[in-house]
Order: structure tokens, then C-alpha cells, then sequence
């Protein structure tokens, strides 16, 4: 049964010659789960939130929405559920339960009636142990899976999720998306997601829509329109690994999607005679560009620490990754390192001088800049031309383009967007240390790509990259080593093929799909290399 129909739908934003999504037609059936994706700012987040009346963005608009066959504009708000990027702005009171029963008590239901609902979602969502915690001391994972308990618990019929895993680690991003195809196929909960880690989601759809420049240029089931997607797409960079490998080999059959289907792939077609990828010994500098000893950090002098003990080092001249779970005190550190927190115990130095010497603003004079996780806190102007003139941002010389973004506000960008724009006026700040935390938040496989090249292009002009991300995929690729932080320490630390290789969940689909076939392959090019090197069973020619 059709539940939602849009039909020749056109949007365009106040002063915008072109529209944003442009003559866009597709249906969604009851208890379907529909994934849309698309390239950063082709209008996903545009679309999506054009069904959710109460959050729709303003402007000009032509065409249908129906739900059930009535106008969008006439379904009561409980009907269609919307799950955010960013579980901070949805959640409205202080306390586990009365966030829960918000929503409810909104809608004028009796106490007994909110009491049992509340109940229930709490037991489902396995909130019943942080029940009464304050919501300020929930992880982000947790946040997340109460955003979307306090949207289940209305009974919607169809619900909205824009991003909901890009601030989340890998483990509490599968629990969620598990959770959601739970909701899926236990009460045929209609889903649509827009997302960007495409990895496991795809594997769960239904349906998949591909949207770029506005336009509606792939509706199908997941695996038809991967096999549909050419060699030179660009939106290849985001499908999961298993069809990428399957691109990169030029193969033929059935499309995998999975880790499971990649392996079978790879088993069934190339040998295993060499097993590894031979790796040049990985040297660094010898000077110092960042140096933690024995950091302690905790908030207030009642709570407890933070940052246990932590120590270690990054020299010049490297890309340095570190990964982690939610809360494990990650974007702490890196807030410490910028001078944003003071530590009680310790010492932290800034090329090998301590931060504390560092006077009068001298630390963000050419020497260390950060790109917080909340980029809106960049933003200070009206337009994205006044934000990148105030910085003295040259946009002719960035890799990417910014021109079609420079008449907007910076709070109507996609995440993706925002991100390239804080970027951009962070490097012409011209540092010599640059700190990033969560950088590839909403951003495509391709802009990840171009995002890599800027940050080689600043290695070898002498910069420092100390990154903080739940982006394994992007950490494999760009970094010189990584490291793994747990309990407010660094636990491991190793080259992207050393680190990844020994984990088993901290790891990229790459190497998980590939571990015991081959050694040391993490990413798509690395098992596509040696598929090559080995050659197809049967006729040694890959």
C-alpha cells in the first residue's frame, strides 16, 4: 500500500535562481525501508525534511506531497516521526523519562497512558538502566537511540532520519542501524534515511534513491542500481565496499553487498598465493610538532577524570588519526591540546615549547588552529562570502568549489557544506599544527577524497594534522598512523595496515570482508591490488 507519493516536486530557496531539488517524482510503500543519498548538497536533507511539515525549510515550492493519499500539510505531526543529525538540538528536557514522555504530554494523553508507553519504549530501546540519568551524562549513542525512542514512542507511521550515525563511533552506529531495521521488520515501520555511511544501511534497504543536483537519477532496489552506477561515478566512493571492489575489478554477475557476499566474491574468482602487500617501513620526523605527558583532565573537580594519564606524541610533518568510542575523552584531548581546556596535571607541548608558555595569543598565530566538531560555532556573518572575507579565505585556491555557496546563510548549508566552508576559513589561518575533529562529517566519498588531497597538499608544505574521527575508511586512506583511545588513554597506536589489521571492530569493511584470505588490505584499492597480483582461479589472469 502506497503511504507516500511526491509527485513532479520542485523547491527552491529564498534569493536562489536555481531550485534545490528539481522535479522530483517516486513512491514509497507501507513498511518499505528507503535509503536517499546523493553527493554533499544535492539536496537530500532538502527533500527529506520537505515531509516533515513542522521542520520543512522555507521558500518556493511546486508539485505534491501526499501521505496516504491526503496532503502532507493535513497529517497530524505524531504520524510522521524525524530523527536528527545532531541529537543535542532534538532533545529538549534534562532527564531521561521526561524526555521520553514529552512528546506525549504534548499531545494531551492521559498520565496513565504516557506512563505504560513510556514503559514499554524504555524496556524495547533497553533504556530502563539510565532511566533517570540526566541526558547531559549520556554518550552520543545513547542521545541518539533516545532521540529515536522519543520519536517511537508517539507511534508514528513513518519516520524520517537524516544522518543519524555521522557523530557516532562504529559500534554504536551498527547498534543503532540494527535497531532501526529491528523497528522495521518487528511493527513494518516505514524507514527513509539520508546518509552517508552507506556501508551497512544499503545491505538493509529496500529501495534506493539516488539523488544529484536536485534531480532524482536512480530508483531501484540497492543492488540493481549499484550494478546501474558506472565505473567513473563518483557516487561509487560511497557504496559499500564489497560493490566497490566489485567496480574496481570490472567483474561481472550479481552485485555483493555485504561483507559476507564480498568475501564469497573474492574467494570464489582469485587466488591467495600472495597473501600481503609488501609496506616501506613508516619513518617520522624526529621533532615534535605535539607531545602529551601524563595528562590529567576532568570537568569539575567533583566528577571524574577524563583524560587518564595520557601520553603521546605526534611529530611534523604526519597525519595523525585517532579513533574511539563515543565519550572515551577523544575531542577532550583535542580541546586540551588547542588551550580550550586546561588540564590539572601534566604537561602539553606545542613544538616543543610548553602551551602554557604560549602568551597573548601567540599559539593561534601561525602556529595551531582548530576545526571544532560543532562547525556552526565558525560562523559569525550573514553569508558565506562575508564569512570567507572576514577570514581573508582565498577560494580560488581551494580544491573545491565554493562559488555556487557564497550568497547563502552559513546555517542553510548542508552538514557537508559547512564543513568545506569552516575549512576553508580555517586554513587561511595558515597553521603550522591543524586539529580536526570529525572533519568528514556529511560528506560524500568523492569530497573525502578531495579532502585527503588538501590534506597531503598541507603535509607537504610543512603542516601537522592531528585528526579525531569515527571515519575508519577516511583514517585508512589519509593517515600515517593511528591510534585508538579507550578510557582516556591511547591504547594502540600503528600505521592505518598495522592498526587495522589487528582489530576486529575499530577496522574498515576492507579489511574485515578480506581478514584470513589476505593479510593486510584495509581498503578497496588494497584488495583490488592483490586480487590483480593473484590472478583469477582457473585461468591466472585477473
Amino acid at each position: 500500500m502506497e503511504i507516500l507519493a511526491v509527485k513532479d516536486l520542485s523547491f527552491t530557496y529564498p534569493m536562489c535562481e536555481r531550485p534545490c531539488v528539481n522535479h522530483v517524482r517516486f513512491t514509497v510503500d507501507s513498511g518499505e525501508f528507503v535509503v536517499l543519498c546523493g553527493a554533499t548538497g544535492s539536496g537530500k536533507s532538502t527533500l527529506l525534511r520537505r515531509f516533515k511539515r513542522e521542520i520543512a525549510p522555507s521558500g518556493s515550492e511546486i508539485g505534491e506531497i501526499t501521505f496516504f493519499g491526503k496532503p502532507i500539510a493535513e497529517i497530524a505531526p505524531e504520524k510522521i516521526g524525524f530523527v536528527a543529525q545532531r541529537p543535542d538540538e532534538q532533545i529538549v528536557t534534562d532527564k531521561v523519562y521526561s524526555e521520553l514522555a514529552f512528546g506525549l504530554e504534548n499531545l494531551g494523553l492521559s498520565q496513565s497512558v504516557i506512563a505504560r508507553r513510556v514503559a514499554e519504549m524504555a524496556s524495547y530501546f533497553g533504556i530502563e538502566d539510565w532511566f533517570e540519568r540526566d541526558v547531559s551524562t549520556l554518550s552520543g549513542g545513547q542521545k541518539q537511540l533516545l532521540s529515536l525512542a522519543s520519536v517511537m514512542v508517539m507511534n508514528p507511521e513513518m519516520i524520517l532520519l537524516d544522518e543519524p550515525t555521522s557523530q557516532l563511533d562504529p559500534i554504536a552506529a551498527s547498534d543503532f542501524l540494527a535497531t532501526l531495521k529491528k523497528l522495521n521488520r518487528d511493527f513494518s515501520l516505514t524507514v527513509m534515511i539520508v546518509e552517508h555511511r552507506l556501508e551497512e544501511v544499503i545491505p538493509m534497504c529496500d529501495k534506493l534513491l539516488v539523488i544529484q543536483d536536485g534531480v532524482l537519477t536512480h530508483n531501484g532496489s540497492p543492488r540493481e542500481v549499484i550494478a546501474d552506477l558506472k565505473a567513473e561515478d563518483s557516487l561509487l566512493e560511497s557504496m559499500p565496499t564489497a560493490a566497490r571492489v566489485y567496480h574496481a575489478l570490472s567483474a561481472d554477475g550479481a552485485c555483493p553487498l555485504t561483507v559476507r557476499e564480498g568475501r564469497r566474491f573474492v574467494e570464489s574468482r582469485y587466488q591467495n598465493r600472495i597473501q600481503s602487500i609488501v609496506e616501506a617501513a613508516y619513518t617520522h620526523s624526529q621533532r615534535q610538532a605535539l607531545a602529551f605527558r601524563d595528562v590529567f583532565f576532568r570537568y569539575e573537580r567533583a566528577l571524574p577524570d577524563v583524560l587518564k594519564g595520557l601520553s603521546f606524541t605526534v611529530y611534523e610533518n604526519e597525519i595523525f588519526c585517532i579513533l574511539g568510542g563515543n565519550g572515551s575523552g577523544k575531542t577532550t584531548a583535542l580541546s586540551c591540546a588547542a588551550g580550550v581546556r586546561k588540564i590539572y596535571s601534566g604537561q602539553i607541548r606545542v613544538f616543543d615549547k610548553k602551551l602554557k608558555d604560549y602568551t597573548g595569543g601567540e599559539l593561534y598565530q601561525n602556529c595551531l588552529t582548530l576545526l571544532p566538531q560543532d562547525i556552526q560555532s565558525v560562523f559569525l556573518c550573514n553569508t558565506v562570502r562575508e564569512e570567507l572575507e572576514d577570514a581573508k579565505a582565498d577560494i580560488s585556491m581551494l580544491p573545491f568549489d565554493l562559488s555556487h555557496l557564497l550568497d547563502k546563510h552559513p546555517y542553510d548549508l548542508s552538514g557537508g557544506e559547512g564543513q568545506l566552508v569552516a575549512l576553508a576559513k580555517v586554513l587561511a589561518t595558515k597553521p603550522r599544527l591543524l586539529l580536526m575533529d570529525e572533519p568528514t562529517k556529511g560528506l560524500d566519498g568523492e569530497k573525502k577524497r578531495i579532502l585527503i588531497g588538501v590534506l597531503q597538499k598541507l603535509k607537504t608544505n610543512g603542516v601537522t594534522v592531528l585528526i579525531v574521527t569515527h571515519d575508519v575508511e577516511f583514517a585508512a586512506m589519509c593517515a600515517d598512523r593511528c591510534a585508538l583511545f579507550f578510557r582516556g588513554n591511547i591504547v594502540s597506536v600503528g600505521t592505518p595496515r598495522e592498526f587495522f589489521s589487528e582489530n576486529s571492530f575499530y577496522t574498515t569493511a576492507a579489511s574485515r570482508m578480506i581478514k584470513g584470505y589476505y593479510a593486510n588490505a584495509v581498503t578497496v584499492e588494497d584488495i583490488a591490488e592483490l586480487c590483480r597480483a593473484n590472478g583469477r582461479k582457473g585461468n591466472g589472469d585477473a
